[in-house]
């Protein structure tokens, strides 16, 4: 409407004759003022409209909404993801030529690695929350990841599982994360079986990074979700951000209201596998057996950070159906849902309360406060 407001008055303005020139300047002079303050509301009304800008990194669709920006806040936050998501993509991938394939290169070497800033503050969080979890989250296996086969970006993998005795051969030198020295921007590892590989951590960190350059740049309400992992700030409008929390083999269990400042990511063995005759082995390893985890499908986690909530669904699905209650307190979360293999859900009490499910959900609930 107000759009059309300042047509209609340029038109009225193209077809009036006036008689003489004072009352001429003085209808311009009126109409100006109109039009200006019809601009001024169609500024105030485009910063609560909703701006989208979508990015491929990661292997998935990075879907970034911001509220309540102003368009040159929204066009900068969006170069400026673009170039982020770029550099990340480069410099964190586990096979392609980057930073961390040069850094896994040198450490094979028994060679001091360069590294940039956030791959050492990846570092660093990984080894907290790898001592935190017991193992059951270690990027350093990157080795027997690909022994898997899984450092490709196409799934499924056709082919049997590797032989046990190149497993066992990986597990005897323990590769871990702890084995890597920090020396500034400088990594060192005395055993070079320690090969990085962050894909169950570099989607948290990306978005606690962008939500990070967005609060510095004024933006108060914006989301970043990357395939259903993300992390939100402020509000969307008069309401909180909601958000769905899938379903393994595809759906949704429920949704969520994400609340001021939230990560919420799932880790499943649903999507990414290998497949043989026999069977269907899924993607996530344990590190410490060296096989894929089973009796679990997927764990949704609500933290702080997307970093801790990345790493630490990991950890949970590896810790299995009997050992996830354990692992969670020792991480300190509260707000974590389970799916075991069957599809019987398993959850928090703070969970449960913030969960609006989709129909009829058969579900337990797992008090952490009490030992299991």
């Amino acid at each position: 409407m107000v759009r059309i407001r300042i047509v209609l008055n340029y038109n009225v303005l193209a077809n009036r004759r006036a008689n003489d020139v004072g009352s001429e300047n003085h209808f311009l002079k009126k109409k100006l003022i109109i039009i200006v303050v019809c601009l001024v509301l169609l500024a105030a009304c485009h910063r609560n409209e909703e701006q989208n800008a979508e990015f491929f990194v990661f292997g998935t669709i990075v879907e970034v909404k911001l509220w309540g920006a102003s368009q040159e806040q929204g066009d900068r936050a969006f170069t400026e993801l673009q170039q982020m998501f770029q550099g990340m993509h480069r410099d964190w991938h586990a096979w392609e030529p980057g930073r961390l394939t040069e850094i896994n290169q040198a450490f094979a070497n028994g060679q001091t690695a360069k590294a940039d800033a956030d791959i050492v503050a990846m570092v660093r969080r990984s080894q907290e929350i790898e001592k935190l979890s017991g193992g059951r989250f270690n990027p350093a296996i990157g080795a027997l990841i690909r022994l898997w086969g899984f450092h490709t970006s196409d799934y499924p993998v056709i082919g049997p599982p590797p032989d046990q005795a190149s497993i066992d051969e990986l597990l005897t030198h323990r590769p871990s994360s702890q084995d890597i020295h920090i020396d500034g921007l400088q990594l060192r590892s005395e055993n070079p079986y320690v090969q990085l590989d962050f894909g169950g951590i570099a989607k948290g960190y990306a978005v606690d990074l962008a939500i990070g350059r967005m609060r510095e740049l004024g933006i108060t309400s914006a989301i970043v979700n990357a395939g259903g992992d993300l992390r939100a700030m402020g509000r969307h409008g008069d309401r909180p951000w909601k958000v769905a929390v899938r379903k393994p083999g595809g759906g949704v269990i429920g949704a969520v209201e994400v609340r001021d400042d939230e990560a919420l990511f799932t880790s499943g063995n649903y999507e990414r596998f290998r497949q043989d005759q026999r069977k269907r082995y899924p993607h996530i390893l344990d590190p410490r057996s060296g096989w894929p985890v089973e009796d679990v499908a997927s764990v949704t986690v609500i933290a702080g950070e997307g970093i801790v909530a990345d790493a630490a669904a990991t950890a949970l699905v590896v810790a299995g159906l009997n050992g996830w209650p354990a692992v969670a307190r020792a991480l300190d979360l509260n707000q974590v849902l389970v799916v075991d293999e069957f599809g019987m859900v398993y959850l928090t009490p703070e969970m449960e309360r913030r969960m609006q499910f989709s129909g009829d959900v058969e579900r337990v609930i797992v008090d952490l406060s009490l030992k299991h």
